[in-house]
């Protein structure tokens, strides 16, 4: 039986990119084996806010991030998940009076699906 494993990233947009509305975003990732059209690719988005120094420590001490995710006013999310040949585009979408700071998380399994075409 072979393993399925995922691998993630976390990629964090700090307010000075100026994300608001509707933006398209096209993420390369060099992992191996690389994402591709077929990729099962999952992106999800959240605000966060921004400590600017290790601010999540690891279970062994190790400084793992230095923002964290938070519940704010701003509506963040992502549609239309496009993977392609190295990378994956998506739509991200931020409903806020000014720009927040975003994190966008992006796991691609391994493997790819079975296919289907609805009658």
């Amino acid at each position: 039986m072979k393993v399925v494993v995922a691998k993630s990233i976390r990629v964090f947009y700090g307010k000075e990119h100026g994300l608001l509305g509707r933006s398209r975003l096209d993420f390369k990732w060099g992992i191996n084996p690389p994402i591709s059209p077929l990729s099962i690719v999952h992106v999800s988005a959240a605000e966060a806010t921004d400590y600017g120094s290790a601010y999540v420590i690891g279970p062994h001490g190790q400084t793992q991030q230095d923002y964290i995710f938070s519940l704010g006013d701003a509506d963040v999310w992502v549609s239309n998940v496009s993977p392609h040949s190295g990378g994956v585009a998506f739509i991200l979408h931020v409903g806020a009076p000014a720009p927040v700071d975003v994190v966008v998380t992006i796991t691609v399994e391994d493997g790819t699906p079975q296919q289907f075409r609805a009658p």
